[in-house]
């Protein structure tokens, strides 16, 4: 996430984001290395090498941190979080509850960071972002890559014996995460920033058939892959932990909230919580971001008092599940 984008090294405050039918676009991620375990893609896994950069709003940025903590990761792999809302300079650092200034780099902007990698560097400027701290470069700044890394290569730092990406179900894992992208992940973005009616409702109704969908599998399954947690249900949670809050009124996503989805919200709940994860969960950083860094969406940039969402209520996920070969 960021509204502004660098040109030639330059920082440009608005950007473009949707095209001529009113779709909203995402661009495709740019800095796509590798950490390996062995060292052998010229990045190694190594204990206090690298550095992550996120925010408490971004979904995705969110994946990243969520598994730096199932994994006990703290200690290996640093942190900073940028401040709530987004302004003329987009993610910026500041001392406000719930940041972590950057001490790695000491900048007060993100795409200080994008500079000191490409200094002249084109594109978009985005959260999470894993720093080099060796090489003094951008690894990586797409998500579901660094959440991968992060559950797969870190393993002899990780205080957590745990492993989300088993070697049995990582076909179907990949398949998952595929399936949710585009109308659920994606799908409240092209939904909240579509310009066009055709587009939102193209955008909206897609994201209620997948709701609807994954609703009736998760009525026969624990989770989205079976009986176990895997990467594909933190790609989903952080969707849907801030759906009611955000997605429901800021996106105009309000054909169902999560909370009248009795599987679906009962398996927020579980995931919510799991050891580590509540942690990674600050609302208010959620609900300021999204009502005030988007006016072209909420001109008012009033923030709403609630909704009250209880996720540390009691929830049915532990029962047993007749099982099922059809979708």
């Amino acid at each position: 996430m960021g509204l502004g984008i660098l040109k030639d090294g330059k920082w440009i405050s608005q950007r473009e984001q949707e095209d001529s039918d009113g779709k909203f676009v995402r661009p495709s991620t740019t800095f796509r290395n590798k950490i390996t375990a062995d060292g052998s893609s010229g990045f190694k896994a190594e204990s206090g090498r690298y550095h992550l950069y996120i925010s408490w709003a971004c979904p995705w940025a969110c994946r990243t941190a969520i598994m730096r903590s199932l994994k006990g990761l703290e200690d290996a792999i640093g942190l900073s979080v940028v401040a709530a809302e987004i302004h003329e300079n987009s993610w910026e650092f500041s001392d406000e509850p719930g940041s972590i200034p950057d001490t790695v780099n000491k900048t007060n902007y993100l795409w200080q960071i994008y500079l000191k990698a490409d200094f002249n560097y084109s594109g978009r400027v985005t959260v999470p972002v894993l720093w080099d701290t060796q090489t003094n470069t951008i690894v990586n700044n797409e998500s579901r890559e660094i959440m991968r890394m992060f559950d797969t290569e870190f393993n002899a730092f990780a205080k957590q014996n745990v492993n989300f990406y088993p070697e049995a179900l990582q076909k179907v894992i990949d398949q998952t995460i595929d399936a949710i992208y585009q109308p659920i992940n994606n799908g409240v973005y092209r939904a909240g920033f579509a310009t066009s009616q055709s587009a939102y409702d193209e955008a909206v109704t897609e994201l209620f058939t997948e709701l609807d969908r994954w609703e009736k599998i998760l009525g026969k399954q624990r989770y989205l892959c079976g009986d176990q947690i895997t990467e594909a249900d933190w790609c989903m949670f952080t969707t849907l932990f801030r759906f009611d809050a955000v997605y429901y009124v800021h996106f105009k996503c309000n054909l169902q909230r999560i909370v009248d989805y009795p599987n679906l919200w009962n398996y927020l709940k579980d995931l919510y919580q799991q050891p580590g994860v509540k942690e990674t969960c600050n609302l208010d950083h959620i609900k300021r971001h999204y009502y005030i860094s988007h006016p072209n969406v909420n001109p008012t940039q009033i923030v709403p008092l609630g909704p009250r969402i209880d996720f540390d209520a009691p929830h049915n996920r532990d029962r047993a599940y007749v099982v099922s070969t059809k979708a």
